[in-house]
């Protein structure tokens, strides 16, 4: 069966690269010795069972969930891998990390922004003008959260696999050999990123916040909470639609701003980075291979 190139997408964990492929979830990371840990398990997801789950503006969430999950179970391989360690975070112990991670999420891009324009309340009557306002210091929390992570030497050499990532995902869709030397010229932006399909929720829930009544403080933060799914649901078929017709001048001003944003969150590999990047997109294949011919 042909492969199809723009199912692949992934992230960069701890001195290595996590690929999802369209059946597996694999994963390659530097070990402190040189060598280079490979992994990979099948993708338990209802997109591959269920057509009900791939319609659009149901597949956004359960792929924004899987990516969480997924993204912090192998964030917490990675690091034992450095560590030497055999032993992984039990499921329970993984639900915690998420769930700590989701919350402290919310509170800082929901709660802080609406707080900082509640106090604002009585210069400002408009509830439009503070909800966008309230957007656009979201928006402004977003970039300047990561642009001040991408200062630490550690999170830059992430940010470096996360390059690599993009870069050898580029190479496989453009049906190039998966060699550092083929792939180094690629850029390190890529329109299906993470980062990209932060941005359009940020930009997203602008939109469709601003025309929301300001009743009370409990009353407000639910609405908000609620319409978090609806938001990364657009966002997520937008991001799609983006990629998908990124010849479109339409479509390369949509997918712009991500690709700009990137600048931040990525960096140039070295070629060995781009080597971890390359073992886990091929136990991605070998995965989604193997697992084709069973069916």
């Amino acid at each position: 069966m042909k492969q199809q190139p723009a199912l692949y997408g992934g992230q960069a964990v701890i001195e290595g690269v996590m690929i999802r492929g369209r059946r597996t979830v694999a994963l390659a990371c530097r070990k402190p010795n040189g060598d280079i840990y490979r992994y990979r398990e099948p993708l338990r997801s209802p997109l591959v069972r269920s057509r009900l789950a791939r319609l659009p503006f149901v597949r956004g969430v359960i792929v924004l969930w899987e990516s969480l999950d997924y993204g912090i179970r192998m964030l917490m391989r990675s690091a034992e891998v450095q560590l030497d360690e055999e032993e992984q975070l039990g499921k329970g112990g993984n639900t915690l990390v998420m769930g700590v991670a989701l919350v402290g999420a919310l509170l800082l891009f929901i709660g802080v922004p609406y707080l900082a324009t509640s106090l604002a309340r009585s210069l400002i009557p408009s509830s439009v003008v503070l909800n966008i306002t309230e957007g656009l210091i979201r928006l402004a929390l977003l970039v300047g959260y990561l642009v001040a992570i991408s200062f630490l030497p550690d999170v830059r050499r992430v940010f470096a696999y996360h390059g690599a990532e993009h870069m050898t995902i580029h190479a496989f869709e453009h049906g190039d050999p998966l060699t550092p030397e083929r792939i180094e010229p690629y850029p390190t932006a890529h329109p299906r990123c993470g980062t990209a399909f932060l941005l359009l929720v940020v930009v997203v829930s602008i939109v469709i916040f601003a025309f929301l009544p300001r009743v009370n403080l409990l009353v407000d933060i639910i609405v908000r909470l609620a319409l978090v799914i609806p938001v990364a649901s657009i966002s997520y078929e937008a991001l799609r639609l983006g990629a998908a017709h990124e010849r479109s001048p339409l479509m390369r001003l949509l997918v712009a701003p991500g690709l700009l944003l990137q600048g931040v969150t990525t960096r140039r590999p070295d070629a060995r980075m781009i080597e971890v990047a390359v073992a886990s997109l091929e136990e991605a294949i070998a995965g989604d291979r193997e697992a084709e011919a069973a069916a």
